[in-house]
């Protein structure tokens, strides 16, 4: 992950970032790592199980990963996105289940 180029760091599109973007809470004060380092980062440590502290640095320090998902998750970002994601998305023609 160290070696790797910013590109592959992230796990959204600029373009996904935009949809989500305006439900996080705007920065105040001291500039703060970028939300789509950040995010990438948590979604990261989330997926494959990892300790905060096992986040790899081009994430961000682990500290600020995990406070931003503590902070997020307390004020309802991650709701929010996936209400308004699956709003957007509609209704689905198709039902798949895997039980895997």
């Amino acid at each position: 992950m160290e070696g790797r180029p910013v590109s592959e760091v992230f796990l959204l599109s600029e373009r996904q970032m935009e949809r989500i973007e305006p439900f996080f809470p705007l920065a105040h004060g001291v500039p703060r790592v970028d939300d789509r380092r950040v995010l990438s980062g948590i979604v990261y440590v989330i997926r494959n199980g990892l300790q905060w502290k096992d986040a790899p640095k081009a994430y961000g320090p682990h500290k600020t990963l995990y406070n931003r998902f503590i902070r997020w998750s307390r004020l309802g970002v991650f709701d929010r996105i996936f209400v308004a994601l699956t709003e957007q998305a509609g209704r689905s023609k198709r039902l798949m289940i895997d039980a895997t």
